[in-house]
């Protein structure tokens, strides 16, 4: 289970301190959030140089401007700091881990 941030600091220096960071961004009342987040967690756990947190947009409303969030479940991933990939609301899993491969494929040398 992914562990859940509580506070923008947390993100932050998640942020500023690894290479690469999952982020995925869900709301209290959001059915596929609930849905998606248990068929999310095992695919994460297949790429364990990625650092993967959770982050409820309900309680640190200031992350939907932040990262410009219009819908829920949103799943950013962040290489060195910058937003290098983002999915939202109807995530097709396959392509998803396809698209992780790519990346942690092209980044395995740097990091």
């Amino acid at each position: 289970m992914f562990e859940l941030l509580k506070n923008e600091q947390d993100i932050n220096h998640f942020l500023q301190n690894e290479d690469l960071f999952f982020l995925y961004i869900s709301k209290y009342n959001c059915s596929v959030c609930h849905s998606l987040l248990p068929q999310l967690e095992p695919i994460m756990e297949r790429y364990p140089r990625i650092v993967s947190r959770q982050v409820i947009v309900d309680e640190i409303p200031a992350l939907a401007s932040k990262f410009s969030i219009f819908t829920a479940p949103v799943l950013l991933l962040f290489v060195n700091g910058k937003e290098y990939l983002r999915e939202a609301r109807f995530v097709h899993l396959d392509q998803f881990q396809s698209k992780l491969d790519k990346v942690t494929l092209q980044f395995s040398g740097g990091f």
